[in-house]
């Protein structure tokens, strides 16, 4: 099971050194590459401090809104979207390329992916915005949505994400952050689930137990216990 960590969105959890302590913990990082955080001396520093850890590097593009860190839908047209998402992604590519390091796939950010995961024509336009940049970049995306079905028909690998992080609804879907009780602080709560994940399955917020298929796992680097709850999980889950 691969665990993943979405970076680069500030500068101070570099400087602290909470970005470099996390990368121990996890197996791959998507870094965010200027629509809703991070800038070019980010995204250099990030990738250098993946690259000498030897794992994984992805691009983590969303709406081009800075202003509210990509989590609100965002009116924008089409044509400008999948322009957007491949200026994003393509600026982390030739960053990395400059340190001689090839990314491995893209992960939308906040609510790009929760529309994109259920909305087709933006799961579409972020899919063929992966395919003009480089086929070979996997989509990571919720588990069970109608964006990996798309994506795979459109000839990507597809990588199933679930959360140890956030508490999920009975359909299998995160719960609205604007919502109480929609994410996990207490790291082993975090690590249990993450076991349970592991194994194909979750509980929800009902405490129903849905199925869920995932081959990596998130855990967010801006929550205040990100460092301890991915050590829990990297424990739990025998890392």
């Amino acid at each position: 099971m691969d665990l993943n960590s979405d970076m680069g969105e500030y500068l101070e959890l570099i400087q602290n050194g909470t970005y470099e302590s996390l990368m121990s913990y996890v197996t791959s990082i998507n870094v965010a590459c200027g629509g809703h955080a991070g800038n070019e001396k980010i995204m250099e520093e990030t990738i250098a401090i993946a690259k000498d850890q030897g794992i994984k590097i992805g691009a983590h593009p969303s709406y081009p809104d800075l202003e509210n860190f990509g989590r609100l839908d965002f009116d924008i047209g089409h044509l400008e979207l999948k322009d957007s998402i491949y200026d994003q992604i393509n600026l982390l590519i030739q960053i990395a390329l400059e340190q001689d390091v090839i990314l491995s796939h893209v992960k939308a950010h906040g609510a790009l992916y929760n529309r994109a995961a259920n909305d087709p024509e933006i799961a579409e336009i972020l899919g063929q915005a992966i395919l003009d940049l480089n086929p070979r970049l996997s989509s990571i995306g919720l588990a069970g949505s109608k964006m990996l079905e798309i994506h795979e028909k459109m000839g990507l690998k597809t990588i199933p994400e679930a959360f140890a992080d956030r508490i999920y609804e009975p359909d299998g879907k995160l719960r609205n952050r604007k919502l109480e009780k929609s994410i996990i602080s207490n790291p082993k709560e975090a690590a249990e689930q993450a076991v349970l994940l592991s194994n194909g399955k979750v509980i929800a917020i009902n405490n129903q137990e849905i199925k869920i298929k995932a081959n990596t796992i998130c855990i967010h680097s801006d929550h205040p216990n990100a460092l301890e709850i991915a050590r829990e999980v990297n424990v739990a889950l025998n890392y």
